[in-house]
């Protein structure tokens, strides 16, 4: 008897070689959430708790290579977008995702959560003018609206002016994510379409362990997507898992730790490692 396969869910992203974010994060959301991920490998980072220490872009024929050899062979029932640092790179994936019949989730990724710049300074009107029609779901966080935008956020009354900017540019919804805003004890989203809103409410943890929180948030996304849910149940399905694992977020190395992606899965929730 043949097994009936996962839904299908391909990343577009680079690498972190220190398992917390990008294409490490996003597979082991996708596992988590019961989905098979699939990779394309934007860029190789030295990366660990501390920082990014280098970078290095792949040629944009080992990108294209990538995509059609799991696309044409395998097919996909969703796509999330991560670290495309260059304009060639920008443009190239969204040539690629014109001819996908699927949902794309965007993370329109410019700074890691050390501050160090993953976006080329050339690249961020590629984004806009190129990726971000291309949109199902963006999923910006404060910095990255100002980047693409110009608009500073400093409190939850500006997130809808924000969402309404990112719509200009083309996705069919934008998730403003308000983890950055001094709001009491809980980090607020905002889900918009332009004519529908919901914000997004859930507790905020003391935990600076959070490295990988956007990537592992779109791939959540776009899992659920995949799983036939429609825009507003993926996003709140996402922030309930996200917000597990920054709660659940572990110390590793010197500096900030990652969230933790098998908070949710019997027998590995934190606190449960044994130390042999």
């Amino acid at each position: 008897m043949s097994a009936v396969p996962p839904p299908r869910v391909l990343t577009v992203a680079g690498s972190d070689s220190g398992g917390g974010a990008g294409i490490q994060a996003d597979l082991k959301t996708m596992l988590a959430l019961g989905v098979h991920g699939m990779s394309v490998i934007t860029a190789v980072t030295a990366q660990n708790s501390l920082g990014v220490q280098g970078t290095w872009e792949l040629p944009v024929e080992a990108v294209r290579a990538q995509f059609r050899s799991v696309v044409d062979d395998i097919g996909v029932q969703a796509v999330k977008t991560g670290m495309l640092s260059s304009p060639e790179l920008v443009a190239a994936v969204a040539e690629l995702l014109a001819g996908v019949d699927a949902p794309v989730v965007v993370d329109p990724v410019g700074v890691s959560k050390h501050g160090d710049t993953l976006l080329a300074h050339e690249a961020v009107e590629a984004v806009r003018t190129l990726l971000l029609p291309r949109a199902t779901v963006a999923t910006p966080n404060l910095d990255e609206v100002a980047q693409l935008t110009g608009i500073v956020v400093e409190d939850e009354s500006g997130m809808r002016r924000a969402a309404d900017a990112i719509l200009a540019l083309g996705p069919r919804w934008v998730l403003i994510k308000g983890g950055h805003l001094a709001t009491s004890g809980q980090a607020v989203d905002l889900l918009c379409d332009g004519s529908r809103e919901s914000r997004l409410r859930a507790a905020r943890y003391d935990n600076r362990h959070t490295h990988g929180t956007g990537c592992t948030l779109a791939s959540a996304i776009a899992a659920r997507l995949a799983c036939g849910d429609d825009v507003p149940d993926a996003v709140h399905a996402a922030k309930h898992y996200v917000t597990g694992a920054i709660q659940h977020g572990f110390p590793l190395g010197a500096g900030i730790g990652p969230v933790d992606h098998a908070w949710a899965s019997p027998g590995m929730a934190k606190g449960r490692f044994t130390v042999r």
